[in-house]
């Protein structure tokens, strides 16, 4: 049985078409390579984020939120599939389109196919049981989950519209050659290219590069707000918006954004440029990302302020996130910004820097503005959770694949910390695996195992939230428990190396 090709056909949605006007709305925002503390409400000191800050204000801000990865495609699929990474198909960011041939565009030499390892077809997401369930679903950024024509598209897979990056080194660049799309409204029969031809008159790098005009995040953005801008109370929706900033590379349109910070660090930081990663040279790098941050934050309040205009604000669930921890790519500062400098570990890592987000939910008809919660979870916890708050009841037993073996659910509902409503459970433990710099991790309470080639360390984070101080030695019982969860956890995977096992 191949989930992602069946016409989904349940009975559920019929059922649930009368009640659409009262079912939640859900708005998911993912950004890309954000750092926990790089917004105001987590302690940012240099950077404006006024509307992230009012969401929070409005909503409640969580402070152990984990995505399920460290890195961008086995992120976005721990949150796609409900599954952690030593269970999901897609655990690491295995690329398609090295070697395989070129085509023109305009000046520019392009990859005739690009994209990354597809999600298993044979394991359901969250846009088909939403889907399934009378949402409409718009899908706007990234999407890292299958190459171009392979068996997991967003066509493929429960998105009604698209539009962005198919390939998420593509991302790598702000001024592309094209972007992706599939729309129903235009007729679209699979995912297609449109080539940006104000940019490819003009090479991919150089100063003539800085000659384009089609600025993608933008395109995105703008696309994302006329999908919303359709959307009507007769039907409740899903948005997932999966941003690209302040992802490497660090340029921008030279607006009132940017000039707010150009000259105004008293140190600014120069970076060379990286022409094989598409990451263009800056001598401005620490105001193209705090630009990048206020931008997106200014991308937030446009779209609260058209949920407003729409009066849709209290009955739809805003989430706001990041993918992962802050990188160091493109000339990207994390010692410069992270003033606090409360996790250690960026992006790649399973150190708390690596893993742990912002995550801020605002739903005024069920949450109580100013609230705090340490709640621990991880992004597998809401798939469930999103089918709580449209009222899909037994998810598991309705989509799970019985065809094939072990078809895992690994997540637990945050519904009940969110509304107040009902027993929250709890995780006997998270588990992160990263198989490209061999890492391994787990969280059970407060203790936390990281474990590098083999090689483990146990720390407390009640009072040791920098993990520096590996305390194995005085509890061997806690470190042997914390690694037999390692090994129970990881199923092998015969697409990805599999990371070096705690002994």
């Amino acid at each position: 049985m191949n989930i992602s090709r069946l016409a989904f056909l349940s009975a559920g949605a019929a059922a649930m078409a009368a009640s659409a006007q009262t079912r939640p709305n859900i708005l998911y925002i993912m950004c890309d390579d954000l750092g926990y503390a790089d917004i105001g409400c987590y302690g940012q000191q240099y950077i404006a984020t006024p509307n992230l800050d009012r969401m929070a204000a409005q909503g409640m801000r969580f402070t152990q939120a984990y995505s399920g990865s460290p890195v961008s495609a086995p992120a976005r699929a721990t949150f796609m599939t409900g599954q952690h990474t030593g269970h999901t198909h897609v655990r690491g960011n295995k690329e398609y389109w090295r070697g395989v041939g070129t085509m023109r565009y305009g000046v520019v030499d392009e990859y005739i196919k690009v994209g990354q390892e597809p999600y298993d077809p044979d394991h359901v997401i969250i846009p088909e049981i939403l889907k399934d369930n009378g949402y409409t679903t718009g899908m706007f950024g990234k999407w890292a989950g299958g190459y171009e024509g392979s068996v997991s598209t967003p066509d493929k897979r429960g998105i009604d519209e698209y539009y962005g990056y198919i390939c998420q080194f593509q991302a790598h660049s702000y001024y592309p050659n094209f972007l992706n799309r599939y729309s129903k409204k235009a007729g679209d029969t699979e995912v297609i290219r449109i080539e940006l031809t104000e940019n490819t008159k003009y090479p991919m790098y150089g100063e003539n590069y800085l000659k384009r005009t089609q600025y993608s995040a933008d395109l995105i953005h703008q696309a994302a707000l006329e999908w919303l801008d359709d959307q009507t109370a007769d039907q409740p929706f899903l948005g997932i918006f999966t941003y690209t900033l302040p992802h490497a590379e660090l340029i921008q349109p030279e607006d009132s954004i940017l000039l707010a910070y150009k000259g105004h660090f008293c140190v600014e930081k120069s970076f060379g440029g990286d022409q094989s990663s598409r990451y263009m040279y800056t001598d401005i790098a620490h105001a193209q990302f705090a630009a990048m941050v206020t931008r997106l934050d200014a991308y937030v309040g446009e779209i609260m302020d058209k949920l407003e205009e729409k009066g849709m604000a209290d009955n739809t669930v805003l989430i706001f996130t990041s993918d992962n921890g802050p990188h160091a790519e493109g000339g990207a500062d994390q010692a410069f910004f992270n003033v606090e400098k409360l996790l250690q570990g960026l992006k790649r890592s399973t150190y708390e820097g690596g893993i742990r987000i912002p995550f801020i939910v605002r739903w005024p008809a069920k949450i109580r503005p100013g609230q705090v919660s340490d709640q621990m979870f991880a992004f597998y916890d809401l798939m469930p959770t999103f089918c709580d708050i449209a009222g899909i009841a037994n998810y598991e037993a309705r989509y799970r694949n019985n065809s094939v073996e072990n078809d895992w659910f690994d997540g637990i509902s945050i519904f009940p910390t969110l509304t107040g409503e009902g027993q929250q459970q709890q995780h006997e433990y998270l588990f992160w695996e990263f198989p490209e710099t061999n890492m391994m991790a787990v969280r059970k309470g407060n203790w936390k195992l990281v474990v590098q080639n083999g090689t483990s360390k146990l720390f407390d984070l009640s009072i040791d939230l920098h993990e520096d101080q590996d305390l194995s030695s005085r509890y061997p019982a806690v470190l042997r428990e914390l690694k037999a969860i390692c090994n129970e956890a990881h199923v092998p995977s015969t697409t990805y190396s599999n990371p070096t096992l705690p002994q």
